[in-house]
Parts: structure tokens; C-alpha cells; sequence
């Protein structure tokens, strides 16, 4: 839910801002480019504090490798994308890698929903409710990313 939340009100600080005359925010896509960029610096923080890293490493499929390396590439690879988001020339790039990464990361989203993996001291999320936000993160991504 915290994404959600950070996405909503990055999304809705940077409309404001646009339509103050602050910045190039005055148009939808530059204010969800930050909208995503404030979702993806909340949920990589999640990669770096030990104990919703903890959860995170306990997500990751069971068959793959080294798993607490996967979590801070991927947090590393979503603060990353965060900034690239930001950044005008750099914008749509970003924004199709994050989708892809979002894609990518998937899996593991299945799988902790199948295992019932808890996060945060919340219950693992059900399947069908962690799709449907993923499907929007990813289209939201895609949108970020258009000319």
C-alpha cells in the first residue's frame, strides 16, 4: 500500500507544483515520471532496511541463487531507475527498464503469494490483488516512457 501511496502523492505534489508554474510539471507525464520515481525510492529503501529486507529475501524463489544479492541489485536497479525517471533525456528509458524490471521481478511476487511469504509484519499478499498492481505499475510504467 505504501507504493501506492507515494505514487499517488508524488504524482499529485508534482501536478500541483506544474500548475503553480514550478518546474516542467505542468503536463500529466513529467508529474508521473515523478510519481513512479518517489514509488520506486520508497520500495527500494525497502532492499536496505534489515527487516523488510529480510521479507524481501525470503520472496525470492527458492531455486534461485544467492538471494540477498538479488535484493540489493534490484534495489540498487529501482533507485537507479528512480533518478533516470528525473531526468529529462534519460526519462523514457528509465521508465521502459523499470518496466522490465517490474516484469522481471514478477516471479518472485508469485511465488511469495503461493508460499504465503508475510511482509513488513503484514500477510503475504493474496495472487490475484498482487497482479492487478502489478499490471497498473507496469502500464503506468509504459505510459511514463511514451513520447
Amino acid at each position: 500500500m505504501a507504493p501506492l501511496i507515494a505514487l499517488v502523492a508524488g504524482f499529485a505534489v508534482a501536478r500541483l507544483a506544474g500548475l503553480l508554474g514550478i518546474g516542467a510539471l505542468d503536463a500529466w507525464q513529467p508529474a508521473l515520471r515523478v510519481g513512479l520515481a518517489v514509488m520506486f525510492v520508497v520500495t527500494a529503501s525497502a532492499h536496505f532496511v534489515p527487516k523488510l529486507r529480510a521479507d524481501l529475501v525470503a520472496m525470492v524463489p527458492p531455486g534461485l541463487p544467492r538471494p540477498e544479492l538479488l535484493v540489493t541489485v534490484t534495489g540498487v536497479l529501482e533507485l537507479a531507475g528512480a533518478v533516470g525517471l528525473l531526468i529529462p533525456a534519460t526519462a523514457p528509458w528509465a521508465a521502459v527498464a523499470l518496466a522490465l524490471l517490474m516484469v522481471a521481478m514478477f516471479p518472485a511476487n508469485v511465488s511469495a503469494a503461493r508460499r504465503g511469504v508475510p511482509f513488513g509484519g503484514r500477510p503475504a499478499t493474496p495472487l490475484v490483488p498482487r497482479t492487478i498492481e502489478q499490471i497498473f505499475l507496469v502500464a503506468l510504467a509504459v505510459a511514463a516512457a511514451l513520447p
